[in-house]
Formats: C-alpha cells, structure tokens, sequence
C-alpha cells in the first residue's frame, strides 16, 4: 500500500498550522476529496474518508482494494470546527458516505451538505432525516452563498448529463469562488457539449478534474482520462490543474504521467499532489 505525504496527527498539524495562520492552502485528501482552508475556515469537495466500500465488496466479483493510506478519519477533521460547506456531487459512495459525512456535519452544525437537488430523497435515506436542516440542494445553473464562500453548479456527464423527471441533473460539478480564488471541482465527468460554455465564463484559476478514464471493462462509470483533463483545463483557461480520482482503488486508477506530459504540450499549469500533500493557493487569482 503507497504512504500517505502525510497522515492522521502530522496532517491535522499541517492543517492547524495553516487554519491558526489564516492562510489559504489546499490538501487532497484522496479520490476526489479536497479540503480548502481561507482564514481560519474551511470547505470540503466530495471527501471520502472511510474502508466503507471496501468492505462492502470485500467478497465480491469487483473488490475494492485500497491502494493507498487513509490520510485522516473523518472524527478528527471534525473536531477541527471549522467547516462551513461540503459538497457531494453525486450519489455514488465514494462521493456521498455515510461514515464520512455524518461525523463531519455532526460536529459542524452550522455547516452546509451541497447536494443535487435530484438526489435529496436519496440522501436523506443514506444519511438520515438529522441532516435534512444542513442541505443545500443545488442544480445546473443554480448559485448559493455560504458563509462568504460563493457556488454555482455545473451539469456534469457520468457517462451522460442524467436528469431525474423534473429535469434536475443528477451528477453536478461546483465552482467555488472564495478568497479571491475560482475553483472548480467537476465532481466525476465526462466531456459534454455544454462544459466550456458554461465554465469559461466563469474564469476558473484551480480545477480538480478526474484522470482515471473511462473503461466498460470495469463495470462503473467512467472519467476524463489525464490528456483530456489537460484539455479541459486549457480551453476552459484554468491557469492550474490539478488531477484526482485514481491511486484509491486497485481496478479504478491510472498513472498521471500522461495527464502531466498532455498538461506540458499544451502549455497548461497542473501540480500533481500526493494524498494528504497541501499547496498554498494565494496568487491564483487575480
């Protein structure tokens, strides 16, 4: 199993240290998890911080084995009391779990779950009617203002921009615009007709955008492969991007060295972060 860059208590010290410093710093956290801290508060993207699926398809045809160490449980993010919002930008585990979130919106009341309108039924039946005061239901288009920190939601493709019956998309990106910094986290995605449209506008200046592709062999849906994600990235004009979702389970990865060599040829900015590794995103904006 690959190390963490850092985990458990060295993380959490990473992080107070920058919370107590009020700096704006980043960590992937893994998957598709990022934490994003700005003055002494922080926001989380689509964390998943448990062995739930592990063990769930521990005696199956499709076993999810971990590849990588957990950085951090999820009770001790919690009990740093700083969190104002986290996302989901889906309804599949490793982006709505239980043993993550239920820890995490416990210990931060105040906090807000961006969810897809589409999925609140959902939702509610996973987590639990407690969280219901704690959702913001979200849709293509739509905006919302937590705690400073500005949202707007994007239609996203896994594999095709799905609607429930009153129209609502049920996978979602979020661009985030906090301390003077635009991000966009895509949430899982393919490459739709309406993505650039609605997201150059919006000048994005640090993506987080899926690489592990998308192969049917692997019986889930699928991504952006890394060249792909150098792509959007550049014609959105992100001026960095960053690759998630792969190096957690053992079927479902890929390496980012294709994502990195695309990302050179075209002249894009990417970092390539390790789990539990942070980056300080002041400057990025303008």
């Amino acid at each position: 199993m690959k190390p963490a860059f850092r985990k458990d208590e060295a993380f959490l010290a990473d992080v107070r240290q920058a919370l107590e410093g009020r700096q704006k710093r980043l960590w992937w956290l893994g998957q598709s998890g990022f934490l994003i801290a700005c003055e002494g508060r922080t926001v989380l993207f689509d964390p998943y911080l448990s062995d739930s699926l592990t063990l769930k398809y521990a005696n199956t045809d499709k076993p999810h084995v971990r590849m990588t160490e957990r950085v951090v449980g999820p009770e001790a993010l919690a009990r740093l009391g700083t969190l104002v919002a986290i996302t989901s930008s889906h309804s599949h585990t490793d982006h709505l779990d239980a043993e993550t979130l239920l820890p995490l919106l416990g210990s931060n009341p105040g906090a807000r779950l961006l969810i897809p309108a589409a999925n609140r039924e959902l939702v509610l039946e996973r987590l639990g009617p407690g969280v219901a005061g704690q959702l913001l239901e979200m849709d293509d288009g739509g905006t919302a203002e937590v705690a400073g920190a500005w949202f707007r939601a994007v239609a996203a493709a896994h594999n095709t921009v799905e609607r429930d019956g009153h129209g609502r998309c049920k996978y979602l990106g979020y661009v985030m615009r906090w301390g003077g910094v635009t991000f966009y986290h895509s949430g899982d995605t393919l490459r739709h007709e309406a993505m650039v449209a609605a997201l150059a506008p919006l000048r994005v200046d640090i993506a987080f955008l899926p690489i592990n592709g998308n192969l049917p062999e692997r019986r889930v849906a699928g991504n952006l492969d890394g060249p792909e994600a150098a792509q959007l990235a550049k014609d959105i004009s992100a001026r960095l991007v960053i690759p998630c979702h792969y190096d957690l389970f053992a079927f479902n990865t890929a390496s980012p060295e294709g994502f990195v060599q695309e990302c050179r040829r075209l002249e894009q900015g990417c970092r390539v972060l390790a789990n539990g590794e942070g980056m300080d995103w002041e400057g990025y904006g303008e």
